[in-house]
């Protein structure tokens, strides 16, 4: 796909510990490896990372307004929702706070629903990490699955593209590749996965909106 537009594109991930790739190299993260495949068609920046290991929803949202963003962004990726669930925070509570996360994801697209991309959280109860960790494995991908009804369908209100990188998350179970040393997060190839099938949506969305 030719890069049509005039300017370079901005890019804007927000997230937790998925998002700014804890264990892995700066290049092996997803947003990373996302603009990297881009680049092959588009004049795209080097992401600009909101993101930190252990963030829940209120704490992303408290991080944002810290940062105080600056500008609009072309493309704008959103993941967060792990560590509500492991804190075994309410989906209730997910909803409200994701929904305004959502919206404010939306505001830093110029309101354009076609650059904002929720990815669905992976399911770490498949990992060494959840299998040591004592819990109700079947429980863990059940409220999973729960927090990702949530996110798909607030996403799917607003128009959002929605991917949904969890069926191949729990492919970890059997492939040890796909975890990195601490036993619980994804891999540089794991996360390949996940560039790959962001940048199909990416590039289909950017070309109708041309």
């Amino acid at each position: 796909m030719p890069n049509n537009f005039k300017k370079p594109l901005r890019y804007l991930a927000l997230g937790d510990s998925y998002t700014i790739g804890e264990c892995v190299s700066y290049d092996e993260c997803f947003p990373a490896q996302l603009t990297a495949i881009l680049k092959e068609t588009l004049n795209v920046l080097p992401p600009i990372i909101i993101a930190k290991t252990g963030w829940t929803t209120d704490e992303l949202a408290a991080n944002i307004k810290t940062n105080a963003l600056q500008g609009q962004y072309d493309i704008v990726t959103l993941l967060i929702g792990v560590n509500n669930q492991y804190r075994g925070r309410d989906t209730a509570n997910y909803r409200k706070e994701f929904s305004i996360l959502l919206d404010t994801a939306i505001k830093f697209a110029g309101n354009n629903i076609k650059h904002v991309f929720v990815v669905s959280i992976p399911d770490w109860g498949v990992t060494p990490f959840g299998a040591a960790s004592e819990r109700d494995l079947s429980q863990i991908s059940k409220e999973i699955d729960w927090f990702n009804s949530i996110a798909r369908w607030v996403s799917q209100q607003r128009g959002i593209t929605f991917v949904d990188i969890t069926p191949h998350s729990r492919t970890a179970k059997n492939e040890a590749s796909l975890i990195t040393t601490d036993g619980l997060h994804p891999s540089g190839k794991m996360y390949q996965y996940w560039a790959k099938q962001v940048s199909l949506h990416i590039q289909q969305k950017l070309k109708n909106s041309r």
